[in-house]
């Protein structure tokens, strides 16, 4: 799967870089339209509206609205190019787009950026495989929206329903502080455990109650001691959500939820277990009934590509990033981690002209402001022309699907 030339893959890249200029204004107005109307996980309808609207406006795309979940979609170009080899396989190259917000400081995560990345990114190369007037690979771009990243796990809903299962390589970038290829983003499970006790008076007759809120300050209790026992890069943090109505009624009900965190996805059933050992032996002193839910889907940990990487860096340093070394603090979670498992791909994090730290305040006015549309559709260029490398480089995809296949087995 080779170009004619060297020059050819570069002209593609000026054609990335030509043709995502020439959508700068329609691809910040997206991301506007999608920052200034904060939505939920699952409750993306207008963002979900809005990029459905942009693709349909453009050529060339089949857009399926609400693909497979309410908030979803799927827009699809091609094939194209690979003219007389009709027995060629198709390679499908998957953008995603983030698109939901946090509850109470919108997008301070800055998915409307995600969005627009992806949706840049698709355009640029879309356009710089049709100016190819020899090329030799049949191509297909394939766009996802993705909902609930922050709440729920929509990406793992798709996989289960098939929507990855004909990509071949599928690329995001998320932004953050710094540019960097790989960040270690660790699988992560959520956990609601309710406490059911017998309400009494406290102060006439407390034995005749059951106290949820001691079982639930006796867990959170054990957790903390737990935490001394556990390996340095595990994760158990948590909130009391419940805790009674009025100090003189002894509390018949009380909430938790914590969440769980390893550096691979096969340590968590291990950390789970003793999680639940806690919560249960809580249960077990004070005499109250506990039920343990495991609500939304958990988050596998990012199976690293280093072979897209190192051409996402090289194309990215070409447009002016920089790259300091791969950082060795964990980037938290997400449901990317699910989707690295069944399709090789690239989460890099992009610096948006902002030191603000990710889910505040301050970060959510920097992914809004105009000062971060110049490093936003920097990285989708970088994203777009390491497609063009991936597709047209000699070996370039096998050695991609190699590298995906070892790791997985390193991580059985």
């Amino acid at each position: 799967m080779t170009m004619s030339s060297v020059g050819s893959t570069q002209k593609m890249k000026l054609d990335i870089v030509s043709v995502i200029d020439e959508a700068k204004i329609k691809l910040q107005t997206l991301s506007q339209e999608i920052w200034s109307c904060p939505e939920l996980a699952y409750q993306e309808k207008q963002s979900h509206d809005a990029l459905v609207h942009f693709f349909s406006n453009e050529s060339g795309w089949a857009v399926e609205s609400n693909f497979i979940l309410a908030t979803a979609f799927r827009a699809t170009w091609g094939p194209f190019g690979g003219k007389g080899k009709e027995d060629d396989k198709t390679v499908n190259v998957g953008f995603l787009c983030e698109y939901d917000a946090l509850p109470g400081i919108g997008h301070a995560c800055g998915h409307n950026l995600i969005a627009e990345v992806g949706a840049a990114a698709s355009l640029g190369l879309k356009g710089a495989i049709e100016r190819e007037p020899n090329c030799p690979v049949r191509v297909k771009i394939t766009v996802l929206g993705t909902p609930a990243e922050e709440d729920g796990g929509g990406k793992v809903d798709l996989i289960l329903a098939g929507a990855f299962k004909d990509m071949d390589v599928v690329f995001m970038a998320h932004p953050a502080q710094e540019d960097a290829s790989f960040s270690p983003c660790i699988a992560i499970t959520d956990c609601t455990v309710k406490y059911h006790g017998k309400a009494s008076h406290a102060a006439a007759y407390p034995w005749e109650g059951i106290n949820a809120l001691d079982a639930a300050v006796l867990a959170y209790n054990n957790l903390a001691v737990l935490r001394q026992q556990l390996k340095p890069e595990w994760r158990l943090h948590g909130i009391i959500k419940h805790g009674g109505e009025k100090p003189n009624i002894i509390p018949d009900y009380t909430e938790l939820e914590f969440y769980l965190r390893t550096p691979m996805f096969k340590d968590l059933s291990e950390l789970k277990a003793k999680a639940e050992a806690c919560f249960k032996s809580a249960a077990l002193a004070t005499g109250c009934q506990v039920e343990i839910t495991y609500p939304n889907h958990a988050y596998s940990n990012i199976l690293r590509n280093t072979t897209l990487e190192n051409l996402y860096k090289e194309n990215g340093k070409a447009l002016g990033m920089e790259f300091k070394e791969v950082p060795n603090h964990f980037a938290g979670s997400t449901d990317f981690g699910n989707v690295s498992f069944v399709v090789p791909g690239i989460h890099p994090f992009f610096y948006i002209g902002s030191q603000a730290l990710n889910h505040t305040a301050q970060y959510k006015e920097a992914a809004g402001a105009e000062k971060a549309q110049t490093y936003t559709l920097r990285t989708a260029k970088a994203l777009a022309m390491t497609a063009v490398d991936v597709l047209f480089g000699a070996d370039t995809l096998q050695n991609v699907k190699e590298e995906f296949a070892q790791a997985k087995l390193k991580q059985e």
